[in-house]
């Protein structure tokens, strides 16, 4: 299936892959201390003894596949689940959250106007437990399970705030609109441009925020893929030319390119984290390989393998594994992560990660 660099998906058009679901709706990862199993590629899928591709499944043969637990990262979206998926809409409380290599797990960032800044959670807070669940102890996808569901519903939060006060909160999850691009200015003439996730649209804002900086922070902490599409056009937006990476198909390499007149000039270096995962690792490991960037924080997540959805009967989506994907020198994140030019030091907090990355980027020089 061939990859195109496009601006969005639309319904009945060619379904982009997939490098990896964005954990939208309250709880984007952040640091994930746990590295994930190899998740195989799948050459094809059969059951009950018969080889099918996504197209050819009923919802409940969909349902059944899943069930079967062979592929970790397979999904399954309703139409309208999906179409909001990938435009960056999501029901939830409007709450991400960071859990550090010793599993406490706390605030690391809240929407704006949404159901978790109304009850005023702040960064920095503990999340102790969903409903009476201890956070600390459940794995990376029952954490976003528990905070995310359908709007109008309520989910039972235990905090401990930075002071050691704790209190109990129940919140009505909402719909809410992801901001997958915040920007600020941490210098005179830098921008730091924060990236959550790669749905559609997200190059486009990159390239708008970055336009006349002087030097360029690309903060793809907590980001866990998207859309393969927008994180290659935006590692694009820094390369002239050239390879972005590759992915395997059925055994089959495709190439993902850079076309030519991207900022070469521009100082840039890019923060990554422990839930640095999938889309967010293709685009690091680009601009690492190819000497573009100096990537200062934590080993990446790892997770090295693509996702294809496919279009049912119905409309609705199923997500299947195809493949690893690599970096251009040849390199798979799959279970091992990225490394980072400049580790961040033991016990920085996250905005001591800024600090230093601001530091690397002075060495770098200024455009």
């Amino acid at each position: 299936m061939p990859v195109t660099l496009r601006s969005g998906v639309r319904q009945g058009a060619m379904l982009s892959l997939v490098f990896g679901a964005v954990l939208l709706g309250g709880a984007m990862t952040g640091a994930w201390s746990e590295p994930p199993a190899s998740a195989l590629p799948t050459s094809s899928d059969v059951l009950d003894g018969q080889t099918l591709t996504g197209a050819a499944l009923s919802r409940q043969q969909a349902e059944q596949l899943l069930a079967g637990g062979g592929d970790r990262w397979a999904a399954y979206y309703s139409p309208e689940a999906y179409t909001d998926l990938t435009q960056g809409r999501y029901d939830g409380v409007g709450l991400s959250v960071r859990r550090a290599s010793d599993g406490v797990t706390t605030v690391a960032q809240v929407t704006p106007a949404g159901p978790a800044e109304q009850a005023g959670i702040v960064v920095g807070e503990r999340l102790l437990r969903i409903d009476g669940a201890p956070a600390d102890r459940l794995p990376v996808t029952e954490v976003v399970a528990g905070l995310r569901g359908a709007a109008g519903s309520t989910v039972a939060l235990a905090l401990r705030g930075t002071g050691g006060e704790e209190r109990e909160l129940t919140l009505r999850r909402a719909e809410l609109v992801a901001r997958d691009v915040t920007v600020d200015h941490p210098a005179p003439g830098v921008v730091r441009i924060a990236v959550h996730g790669f749905t559609a649209g997200v190059a486009g804002q990159v390239k708008a925020a970055a336009r006349g900086a002087s030097g360029v922070l690309l903060d793809l902490r907590g980001n866990s893929g998207g859309l393969v599409d927008e994180a290659a056009a935006t590692a694009a937006l820094f390369l002239d030319g050239g390879p972005v990476g590759s992915y395997l198909e059925h055994g089959e390499r495709r190439e993902l390119t850079a076309g030519p007149g991207g900022d070469t000039a521009t100082p840039l270096v890019v923060l990554v984290d422990g839930g640095t995962m999938s889309a967010a690792e293709l685009l690091a490991g680009a601009l690492q390989d190819r000497s573009r960037a100096v990537l200062v924080g934590s080993r990446t997540f790892g997770k090295g393998t693509v996702q294809q959805p496919s279009r049912l009967a119905d409309g609705a989506v199923l997500e299947l594994t195809v493949g690893r994907y690599f970096t251009p020198a040849g390199r798979s994140p799959d279970g091992t992560g990225l490394t980072p030019d400049v580790p961040r030091p033991p016990g920085a907090t996250p905005a001591d990660t800024v600090r230093l990355a601001g530091t690397v980027l002075s060495g770098l020089g200024r455009r």
